[in-house]
């Protein structure tokens, strides 16, 4: 009796599964989809649809002064890019005096490249400051996009930016941009009966922009990984979330290679230097966003990345 009942209930939940499985597929046939996922809230949607238009569409409700945005970008702003926006290492130029129109050859900064103020404004609402992505408010991005413009002369210093007169803000290189018709920008990539990488020659190259390491010669790649250090993971996490500040030095950050400066800082141990750039550090020796504002990463990838810059600066 018990073999009975037991074998009975099986096959009914086998048959009412099949009848689910059957009904849920004829449902996803009807409505065109497989019944994953869900539609995305006003709110869902309202934080990721942040980006602002060349004709000001998508601009907030909000207003602020070159005199308010002058103390603001010398708190979040200045340690990265100068304090009158001249810039430090690899951080971009924001201005200065050969960021110009009329130089023979001028620095890209925000005067001399960007068409629109938009494009300001949406950048530095999106990722800055660096420590800390979409910290800022509406109104202290309105006026740290006003002292940057004010830093490049192209408003006065009583200009209070809002979204009513954002597009009376007319950026000399508006016109400076064509779309590029070269035939070779349309070429589909190549499948097969390909050139040879080998044989191909690089005539000039754009230094850390142009990918060489495809083209190297025989024997230097054998050779470049005969000289790689051992800690190749360390290294690897350098380049990903670390180089950008400590190659440079910016924001106190020590310098990958400096002996000196490394000595000093592992007065407190190891450690101590490792759990500061786990958990993040501001004081007198600058600012260190934790795990160098990469929160992906894991304790162990922040050891071994400050493994490897201890291992370069001896």
């Amino acid at each position: 009796m018990y073999n009975s009942v037991k074998k009975y209930l099986k096959v009914l939940v086998l048959a009412t599964a099949a009848q689910g499985l059957f009904a849920t597929a004829a449902h996803a046939k009807e409505l065109g989809h497989y019944g994953l996922g869900r539609i995305a809230t006003e709110e869902e949607i309202a934080g990721w649809d942040i980006d602002i238009r060349p004709d000001g569409l998508g601009l907030p409700e909000g207003s602020g002064s070159v005199s308010a945005g002058e103390g603001l970008y010398e708190a979040q702003c200045a340690s990265c890019h100068g304090l009158f926006g001249e810039g430090e290492g690899r951080w971009p130029v924001l201005a200065g005096g050969e960021g110009t129109l009329t130089d023979d050859r001028p620095q890209k900064t925000v005067g001399s490249y960007w068409p629109y103020a938009s494009t300001l404004w949406d950048y530095t609402r999106r990722a800055m400051p660096f420590t800390a992505p979409q910290s800022l408010s509406v109104d202290e991005t309105y006026a740290i996009t006003a002292y940057v413009l004010y830093l490049n002369e192209l408003v006065e210093e009583d200009f209070v930016l809002t979204k009513e007169n954002f597009l009376t803000v007319k950026m000399p290189n508006a016109d400076g941009f064509f779309e590029d018709n070269r035939p070779d920008v349309k070429n589909t990539a190549c499948m097969k009966d390909c050139k040879d990488p080998a044989s191909i020659k690089v005539a000039s190259t754009i230094a850390g922009v142009t990918p060489l390491e495809h083209l190297e010669e025989d024997g230097a790649a054998e050779e470049s990984e005969a000289s790689e250090p051992a800690n190749v993971h360390g290294k690897a996490i350098y380049k990903q979330s670390c180089a950008v500040c400590h190659d440079h030095g910016v924001a106190g950050a020590p310098k990958t290679g400096d002996n000196e400066i490394w000595a000093d800082r592992l007065v407190p141990g190891m450690e101590a230097v490792i759990q500061r750039a786990i958990t993040g550090y501001t004081g007198e020796n600058g600012v260190m966003p934790a795990k160098g504002g990469n929160m992906s990463l894991s304790d162990e990838d922040v050891s071994a990345a400050v493994h490897y810059m201890i291992e370069q600066s001896q």
